[in-house]
């Protein structure tokens, strides 16, 4: 029988996006979410073609249901935010751990072939040696840091211990269609959108000359397909990036282009546990996996503003 893949937070930005383009691919897909933060309407274009179960990550015994027949897990639920963690710490390991753990036995009693883990690139914390790359001793600065890394000691243990194939996917900010501009915790790209379209003036925490490895969510779906199925890699943890780094204030820059204007920004304090530059060396993910980036970090901004731009529209 062919493989079905349960996705966790499958309702959400990334999750939705991977969904879809398994379902294109004739794959069988579950989605596992609780709609805290992702939403049906991300789904409209495959609700018919995949199957929805609504559980929370912390109740083993949903997990367990949900994880019943599946054949490869990618695990993307989470509470996200280094800003959220800082605010709630206790809520974010609850979700980020124990529910990763939870994720980890339900796949371990059910058999399953390959359990890839969305982390994060705030494992690394502020050190500053550019690019990142995945043999650097993580130094975590926030609660949410902190729960992501524990959760890849999670899954080398199960695979290591239990034999559960695993793989972490250390994400450096993913950005593009359908992430919500709505949460106080939101991205920084859909925020910006946000108030570009509205005419105010754009918030930025700090000088604006902190930068990122933003990495445009195709390139991602890529990872994840590429990581659930290529053998030989359990246990392994990549990087998944561009490679490169670029400013908010270039990104303000970028969008003023697309707009025809000069935007106004209104910089206020930086924000608590956030790092001040991040790149990502894809040298390990480009050889074990084959990965190359399929959309650049100019041509991604456009793709993701037009897609605002038709969503402020409607």
């Amino acid at each position: 029988m062919a493989d079905l893949y349960l996705i966790t937070g499958g309702a959400g930005f990334i999750g939705s996006n991977l969904a879809e383009a398994l379902v294109r691919d004739g794959e069988r897909v579950r989605v596992f979410d609780d709609f805290s933060s992702g939403t049906l309407e991300n789904l409209a274009a495959i609700k018919d073609r995949v199957e929805i179960v609504e559980g929370d990550l912390r109740d083993f015994a949903a997990v367990r249901r949900a994880m019943d027949g599946v054949t490869r897990v990618a695990h993307q639920a989470a509470l996200r935010s280094v800003e959220r963690s800082v605010d709630d710490p206790l809520s974010s390991d609850a979700v980020n751990v124990q529910g990763t753990l939870h994720v980890l036995q339900a796949a371990r009693e059910n058999g399953v072939k390959r359990v890839v883990y969305a982390s994060s690139s705030s494992a690394y914390g502020d050190t500053e040696v550019l690019p990142k790359t995945e043999d650097l001793t993580p130094a975590p600065i926030s609660p949410y840091a902190v729960s992501k890394l524990a959760a890849e000691h999670y899954c080398r243990v199960y695979t290591r211990l239990y034999g559960v194939e695993t793989v972490s996917l250390r994400y450096f900010n993913v950005f593009g269609p359908k992430q919500s501009p709505e949460s106080k915790y939101a991205a920084v790209i859909p925020l910006f959108l946000r108030s570009a379209f509205k005419n105010e003036p754009i918030v930025i925490h700090g000088d604006g000359e902190q930068s990122r490895d933003f990495t445009y969510i195709d390139n991602v779906v890529q990872a994840n397909r590429l990581s659930l199925t290529v053998p030989g890699v359990g246990g392994e943890v990549f990087n998944v990036a561009c490679g490169d780094r670029h400013s908010l204030l270039e990104i303000v820059e970028i969008f003023g282009q697309f707009l025809g204007r000069k935007l106004e920004c209104k910089h206020i304090e930086s924000r608590r546990g956030d790092v001040r530059h991040t790149q990502a060396s894809i040298d390990r993910i480009s050889q074990k996996l084959n990965y190359r980036p399929i959309v650049d970090f100019e041509d991604g901004l456009r793709l993701t503003y037009d897609w605002f731009k038709t969503q402020w529209k409607q």
